[in-house]
């Protein structure tokens, strides 16, 4: 086996802290699905100004994975494997970005603020429109359905990776051992 070649560390910390944030704000959009009254303001409190943190750190995620490129994945993974990866990650960014920009309009479309940790606002991005609201309403809830299924698979390729695998990929997001820069 090759030595590690890790992702850089600001790789790594945006990966974890985004991955964490990911997962509370698709539990926070199934509660905030399901709850009324003051249980739902205070969701919707946590949810919006947690969507444009996300979308903030995924641009600098992906700015980061422009500097920085991803360790090469390993030889003895097939070509099909290796596109589907390249792949899923394409996706997840085109999610982190896409989700809370569509929920970002969506808002405006409905003349809500989006009301972010401190009490400012965003400008809207959208004019008021009841029925492109409607629409991005729609749209908002699949794509939180596909980025959901999008980290199920991605979380299953990372356990198949670490546990059955055992390969350089799992390590190279988790620590760093040796290896290359």
């Amino acid at each position: 086996m090759r030595s590690v070649e890790s992702f850089p560390i600001s790789a790594r910390v945006l990966h974890w802290l985004m991955a964490a944030m990911i997962l509370a704000m698709l539990f926070i959009g199934v509660f905030m699905a399901a709850a009324v009254g003051p249980a739902y303001h205070t969701l919707v409190d946590l949810h919006r100004p947690l969507g444009i943190a996300i979308l903030l750190l995924a641009l600098v995620r992906l700015a980061n994975r422009f500097l920085f490129r991803a360790p090469t994945l390993p030889d003895t993974l097939p070509p099909a494997l290796k596109l589907a990866a390249r792949a899923s990650h394409v996706a997840l960014y085109a999610l982190m970005i896409a989700q809370p920009l569509v929920g970002w309009g969506m808002l405006s479309a409905g003349a809500y603020p989006v009301t972010m940790w401190g009490g400012a606002s965003l400008p809207p991005i959208l004019p008021h429109d009841t029925a492109l609201f409607a629409t991005l309403r729609h749209l908002h809830s699949w794509l939180a359905f596909s980025l959901f299924a999008v980290v199920l698979a991605h979380l299953g390729a990372a356990l198949l990776h670490g546990l059955v695998l055992r390969d350089d990929v799992f390590p190279s997001m988790t620590a760093r051992r040796g290896g290359k820069k």
